[in-house]
């Protein structure tokens, strides 16, 4: 058995595409178009790890989506977690569980989809203004 992919449900492709890609860094992988179905697919990874995908499905049909919480979270690690969530913040992403560890941070995607940040290897030491920021709304 082997790992593929996890599909989350999007409402605006274009919007989910700049957050996922411009902003948090992935890359867009393939894309497929379903006239008949009235969908689209775009599968994303991180650079260098194209084995864990994310699958983006935006039905062309307005729907109401669910608040993301229900979802969980997808998790990546990152090199420096403070200065990924600065480009984020610098972006208009709102850092709701900011890395005063050090450790972890969460954000949301367009969609409401919480994204869990981990620093890879050991967390780096507490620093402003990160240790003193309150979270912001749910993650």
């Amino acid at each position: 058995m082997k790992y593929l992919h996890t599909m989350v449900r999007v409402n605006d492709i274009d919007a989910s595409i700049d957050f996922y890609c411009n902003k948090l860094g992935l890359k867009e992988l393939r894309r497929h178009d379903n006239e008949g179905g009235r969908f689209t697919l775009v599968f994303l990874a991180a650079p260098g790890d194209e084995s864990a995908q994310i699958e983006l499905t935006h039905n062309w049909d307005p729907e109401e989506l669910g608040g993301g919480r229900n979802f969980g979270h997808l998790a990546y690690a990152v090199d420096d977690i403070y200065a990924l969530c600065q480009k984020l913040m610098d972006a208009g992403v709102t850092i709701n569980r900011p890395p005063r560890d050090g450790r972890m941070a969460f954000v949301r995607s367009p969609d409401g989809i919480s994204i869990e940040l981990l620093q890879r290897g050991e967390a780096l030491p507490p620093k402003a203004p990160w240790q003193d920021m309150p979270n912001t709304g749910t993650w």
